[in-house]
């Protein structure tokens, strides 16, 4: 491999400008999110905002249904993999060697490990808000469609879409919130403190 042959690295063998630069930025950008992971309501709250900017401008623009649309879509597909399990039970049905989720009250507890957790739901989520609003600045995205239709389809999409997967938490008898640990009681501190 000669001089300046890997990716990134100007004619001297040390890496380029701009290659620094956007590495850096990497950096920073990594830096916000792993700051950021603690903070789930405000993390949520800041995406449902930017959402709303998001409608309010679409309402007021009245274009880009079809980028819209598509964004509903992507976070459909986002929330369906949220509430699965990360192995599937329907899987895990045919061969008996591999775990699966308890069935009955005697069998040990394994908790619920999702498809998508909720830190890379929420970056997905907002980065799909991001990249629809980007969308709007460009007319070529802005393609003429008679939105109530685009509405029916979404929630027809949006109402089997669900049926379907609560069917599937029923029969596989999982549920995909928890409202935190759970707690055991312990034997009641009933005796006395010796002092010395």
């Amino acid at each position: 491999m000669s001089e300046g042959d890997s990716v990134g690295d100007s004619v001297h063998g040390k890496p380029s400008v701009v290659y620094r630069f956007f590495s850096r930025l990497g950096q920073i950008y990594q830096s916000w999110l792993d700051k950021s992971t603690p903070y789930t309501a405000v993390r949520w709250v800041v995406t449902l905002g930017l959402s709303f900017v998001y409608m309010i401008r679409v309402y007021l623009l009245q274009g880009w249904y079809i980028v819209t649309y598509a964004l509903g879509i992507y976070h459909l597909n986002l929330f369906i993999a949220f509430l699965s399990p990360k192995v599937d039970p329907s899987l895990m049905e045919d061969s008996d060697d591999g775990p699966s989720l308890p069935t009955k009250q005697n069998e040990e507890f394994r908790p619920f490990i999702r498809r998508l957790p909720e830190f890379k739901f929420w970056h997905a989520a907002t980065k799909g808000i991001l990249v629809a609003m980007i969308c709007t600045f460009f007319e070529a995205f802005n393609v003429p469609v008679f939105w109530p239709i685009l509405v029916m389809y979404f929630i027809m999409l949006f109402c089997i879409t669900m049926k379907r997967q609560i069917k599937h938490m029923i029969k596989y008898r999982y549920i995909p919130f928890t409202h935190g640990k759970r707690r055991y009681k312990g034997k009641e501190d009933v005796g006395k403190t010796f002092a010395s």
